[in-house]
């Protein structure tokens, strides 16, 4: 084990393929030493699962060759205009499949520091990280102090490294929620929707990230999800979820005190995304409840997670792979959640048919829709009457225009 990083920079040659882990995963630390000092890097090619939001420490195609990622964060925008980033339209399970068969030159894990037994804990962050392993030439660990030992994370042994290297800094964090009337109002919408017993998963932030604090009177609630986020713990201490257990995600995004509470509960159990996403595998687990968000959605039923306006802010993501196997899971149910308007309530979120180039989500995998002003049941039911329950939860000043946009189009269908 070494503190110099001189080791790693040897393992990285031009026109190789690098692995760095990417969601809460990300190391910080030499996400800063590369962007303080590219050289390193110069002529690789960087291969990871970025996360819009998560990973906004370093433009990783600014400094590398080339860069292939799954979403697209912010910082990494003019490094894709420039045709630096290649980015692949899969969803979380699909990124699972295509890393366990793509092998690369060395791969990097993000781990704590060894137990008795040569075992690195991946801590916050199982998705990725074994699955790429059993297919890198070279294996690196970076190993940080601060990464939590959580008891039923995955681990990597030392003795499988063919070189390890300290690398102190802070984790990934979720910022604290700003205040949003909004979406606590559509969050408690779809609280009322979840039973008890519920399986349950949420994407990040607005309204899908909200709703757990209007769990806390429900009863055997299990976490099933990609993520676990603080609000678990308020749960937790409000008798919400199961005693059971089985509360099952593939990283932690939260505070560092959250982190911390994962280690000393033994609470959640961490697993690839191969068995987080599966479909297989989520599709036998009763009453699963999928609460995502959207940018969009359109009369019929089809989902925009990616555009804001002509810019591509995002990626697929694993929303619809939860979705998927909700419609297959006995008594389940997905959700979308999202404000009714943007803009300050200038544009309706609610549209008539999407003008975008690619769509997120399919229609055919559309259950239900909450806004601020109700809930749209679409599963089953005809173009017509998702085009009326559409217009319902849309914001009053724009239901008139979307009936007649719909009824102008409607009347071509013939």
């Amino acid at each position: 084990m070494t503190s110099s990083l001189e080791p790693l920079w040897r393992e990285f040659r031009p026109g190789q393929t690098i692995y760095l882990p990417g969601a809460s995963g990300e190391s910080l630390a030499l996400a800063k030493v590369l962007r303080d000092d590219p050289e390193p890097v110069a002529g690789v090619n960087i291969l990871s699962c970025l996360v819009p939001g998560m990973n906004e420490a370093a433009d990783y195609g600014s400094l590398a060759a080339q860069v292939t990622t799954f979403m697209l964060p912010s910082c990494m925008r003019g490094s894709f205009m420039q045709g630096r980033v290649s980015l692949i339209p899969n969803t979380y399970w699909g990124i699972a499949r295509q890393l366990l068969a793509t092998p690369c030159d060395v791969a990097l894990a993000h781990v704590g520091p060894a137990d008795e037994q040569g075992l690195c804990s991946l801590g916050i962050a199982s998705d990725f990280a074994t699955l790429v392993w059993r297919r890198a030439r070279r294996r690196v660990l970076i190993v940080n102090a601060a990464m939590p030992c959580i008891p039923r994370a995955l681990s990597l042994s030392l003795s499988e490294a063919d070189l390890v290297v300290t690398l102190d800094g802070p984790l990934v964090e979720a910022a604290p929620a700003a205040p949003n009337a909004e979406a606590e109002a559509i969050a408690a919408k779809v609280a009322a929707l979840v039973p008890d017993g519920a399986h349950i998963q949420t994407g990040i932030g607005g309204a899908p990230g909200a709703v757990w604090k209007y769990l806390r009177d429900h009863r055997d609630i299990v976490l099933r999800s990609g993520m676990a986020n603080d609000w678990l713990r308020d749960l937790a201490e409000a008798g919400a979820l199961s005693l059971g257990g089985g509360h099952m995600a593939g990283i932690a995004y939260g505070s560092t005190a959250f982190y911390d509470y994962l280690a000393r509960s033994d609470l959640v159990g961490f697993a690839t995304t191969l068995e987080t996403h599966g479909l297989l595998a989520l599709a036998d687990v009763p009453r699963l409840t999928s609460i995502n968000g959207a940018l969009e959605v359109d009369l019929f039923g089809q989902v925009n997670v990616e555009w804001q306006g002509n810019k591509l802010s995002s990626g697929v993501g694993g929303g619809a792979d939860f979705m998927r196997a909700a419609a297959s899971s006995t008594g389940g149910r997905s959700i979308i959640a999202l404000p009714a308007t943007a803009k300050g309530g200038a544009l309706s979120r609610i549209v008539c048919r999407l003008d975008k180039p690619s769509i997120g989500i399919a229609r055919s995998d559309i259950d239900t829709v909450v806004t601020e002003f109700g809930v749209a049941e679409l599963r089953n039911r005809s173009l017509d009457a998702r085009a009326e329950a559409l217009i319902g939860i849309a914001a009053p000043g724009f239901r008139d225009q979307l009936a007649n946009d719909w009824a102008r189009m409607r009347a071509n269908f013939g």
